[in-house]
């Protein structure tokens, strides 16, 4: 499905990848790990399009990608959660899903649309009027990842989703993704507590100042010593 290879960026002088690869098989669930400032952030915003690599190529189906602008990416079925969740705090649940939609035009499929996020996120249907930021953290993580649910992603990107959250809410994030995979959609998963990542992902890549330096399966990267050492902190 995503195929990326040999991709290099930079911010001015600065490599923030350094020629990586990977992929992305329909239907998996793969994870990125490794320290702050490895580059797992940049990865994911090269292939929304929100940087554009300086080598490499980006190969979304069959057909390069790499340097499109993000509304195409979005096009495509690639959907992106950033960091730190960026929802619209002044804007209403509602609007800020509908927002999620914006280039869908029939209410009917809307409507669908929302009431397929509601049955995921039962809280922003009793939230729908509030502004997003009444929401607790938690809450608006569930909101970031339904405003990505609107656009009907083939790929959803998620980019530290449990970061900040109490230990319920972390739980409940994990189940999500695994529950959304098992429905078909393709998640690429960035996520600081690599330990969760790794016992949910069906493949991981371990990144390194810009660098792959590992991949496997997520269990055999949960079972090495290495990876343990150096982030699961045993």
């Amino acid at each position: 499905m995503l195929e990326i290879e040999d991709v290099h960026v930079h911010y001015g002088p600065v490599a923030a990848l350094k020629g990586i690869s990977l992929r992305v098989a329909p239907g998996s669930l793969v994870t990125l790990i490794g320290a702050n400032g490895a580059g797992k952030s940049t990865t994911l915003r090269a292939i929304s399009g929100l940087v554009k690599p300086t080598r490499g190529r980006i190969v979304w189906e069959g057909q390069p990608i790499g340097g499109w602008a993000p509304h195409e990416i979005l096009a495509l079925g690639i959907g992106h959660v950033p960091e730190g969740r960026q929802i619209f705090p002044d804007l209403t649940v509602w609007e800020n899903l509908r927002l999620g939609a914006f280039r869908e035009r029939r209410a009917g499929t809307i409507t669908e649309r929302m009431e397929t996020v509601f049955a995921h996120f039962p809280i922003l249907r009793e939230r729908a009027r509030q502004r997003g930021a009444t929401l607790s953290g938690g809450e608006q993580q569930m909101l970031a990842i339904g405003r990505a649910l609107m656009a009907r992603p083939c790929l959803l990107m998620l980019d530290e989703p449990s970061l900040g959250l109490a230990p319920l809410f972390v739980d409940r994030v994990v189940e999500i993704v695994k529950t959304l995979n098992a429905q078909g959609i393709s998640i690429l998963l960035v996520e600081q507590r690599a330990q969760a990542a790794l016992r949910i992902a069906h493949r991981g890549y371990v990144l390194q100042t810009g660098s792959i330096v590992l991949e496997d399966e997520g269990a055999s990267l949960l079972d090495s010593e290495e990876v343990k050492r150096a982030y699961l902190g045993m």
